[in-house]
């Protein structure tokens, strides 16, 4: 099992754990973070006391900036691991709350997607999925759990569009449950897992299960779309598209990586056009 170092867990609440994700500097997703995220869920099946699971980030800038699609394509595995995180997630028999301040794009965004309920901070939560953007498709469920929660126009919207959406449209949209000023998100998520924790395990799992029957993807449908998405990889106009993150501040905190969706029409610009958009 490896080290967990990327998962702060607090379980001192009975019946309550709070797991704070950490990877610095803008939270990223590698394949470790993953491999991680399955060993956190066998300690969650193993504990028959939790009840209420909270995910929030040690970065108030960043829930999950996205994956690391150069590291994930060194181990084509991951998203196979990911896949069974995700539906281990949603099936267990555990209310799993994501907390939400800051950027969830790409995998951040299919990671709150998989929780149960979604709260975000209406001063600083950012949701997208920008992939087709940088040329490629969402391969970790963004295609499956989307159009269940906000329908197909909008996941399509979300989709194609591979821009940044803020939390007022997503509460509006469906995306989230709902929105909060930054300083009252605290307090009501706690009164929430306070009640939630409140009421007998069994109950609670057993409503979950009738419920997820109508709100959640197959592992074949999850399937379709991670089978999908290392092919993508290989494509000419997505590696020339990926070619211009290298300059500009992928991967570290920079105006790139906050402004994703403002900067990724710029791509499909010639280089010199797209150079003096970047300038100005």
């Amino acid at each position: 099992m490896p080290d967990p170092s990327q998962f702060n867990i607090d379980r001192t609440h009975p019946g309550r754990w709070t797991v704070t994700f950490s990877n610095p500097p803008i939270n990223m997703f590698v394949p470790a973070t993953i491999v991680e995220l399955g060993a956190l869920m066998t300690d969650i099946e193993a504990d028959s006391s939790v009840k209420v699971i909270v995910f929030q980030s040690a970065n108030p800038d960043f829930f999950v900036a996205h994956l690391d699609v150069s590291k994930a394509a060194e181990r084509p595995g991951a998203l196979d691991l990911w896949r069974d995180f995700v539906l281990r997630l949603a099936s267990a028999p555990v209310v799993s709350i994501a907390k939400i301040r800051g950027r969830t794009r790409g995998i951040g965004n299919e990671f709150v997607l998989a929780c149960d309920m979604r709260f975000a901070s209406r001063k600083s939560a950012v949701f997208g999925n920008p992939e087709i953007g940088v040329g490629l498709v969402p391969g970790g469920g963004a295609l499956e759990w989307l159009p269940r929660l906000v329908g197909r126009s909008r996941a399509l919207e979300i989709v194609l569009s591979a821009d940044d959406f803020d939390a007022d449209i997503a509460e509006r949209y469906g995306w989230v449950n709902r929105t909060l000023d930054d300083h009252d998100l605290d307090s009501f998520v706690e009164a929430l897992v306070r009640r939630l924790a409140s009421f007998d395990r069994e109950a609670l799992a057993a409503a979950k299960a009738q419920i997820n029957r109508f709100g959640t993807p197959t592992a074949a449908e999850l399937q379709s779309s991670n089978d999908m998405f290392f092919p993508t990889l290989a494509w000419p106009s997505a590696q020339a598209r990926r070619a211009k993150l290298g300059n500009i501040g992928y991967g570290v905190p920079s105006d790139f990586e906050l402004n994703f969706g403002r900067y990724l029409p710029t791509f499909g610009q010639a280089d010199d056009d797209h150079a003096k958009t970047l300038r100005e």
